[in-house]
């Protein structure tokens, strides 16, 4: 039997190419919670990034609302994001599904912009995007799972999209 979701202000994290802004479209539309993406907050057209006063203060005001999926590492931000939430979902993946899933993207959406990045930021892989995703599992994955067990919110990690997937049908 499906239960009620419980959950208001959600964040998903994740290496790139974990799925985050697929998974919070699919959660946003499934209980009309309303979806952030954080790479549309950071990054302006033609992938030129916003100051960090300007990405702080407009993540500031989407955190203050009462409901939402926040998408996105950003880890300079991460403890701060944890504290407004009530729930963590870290997509655990290996790092070759990550690159896959990341090659598979910039195939699908060659010449185009994807639907949780800013428009005019035009889908690519730069080897600095590549680089980061190898050292995920080793430089960043440690230090969120730290902040993340320390913080007091409940979380979930999920190792496939499979588990995701079990995971969510369990909710009406």
């Amino acid at each position: 039997m499906n239960k009620p979701f419980p959950y208001r202000k959600i964040l998903i994290v994740g290496c790139g190419g974990a799925g985050k802004s697929t998974f919070a479209r699919k959660i946003g539309t499934k209980f009309t919670l309303p979806v952030v993406h954080l790479d549309r907050l950071w990054w302006l057209p033609n992938w030129v990034n916003r100051s960090k006063e300007e990405f702080d203060e407009m993540l500031q005001n989407e955190l203050k609302k009462p409901a939402w999926i926040m998408d996105g590492n950003f880890f300079r931000t991460f403890e701060l994001r944890l504290t407004y939430a009530d729930f963590c979902i870290f997509l655990d993946f290996d790092t070759e599904t990550c690159l896959k899933n990341v090659y598979a993207r910039a195939e699908e959406f060659r010449g185009k912009t994807r639907p949780d990045m800013t428009e005019g930021c035009i889908e690519r892989i730069d080897e600095e995007f590549e680089q980061w995703i190898r050292n995920y599992q080793t430089q960043t994955r440690p230090a969120m799972l730290e902040i993340l067990g320390g913080s007091g919110v409940p979380h979930i990690a999920f190792k496939t999209r499979e588990d995701t997937e079990n995971w969510l049908n369990q909710f009406y």
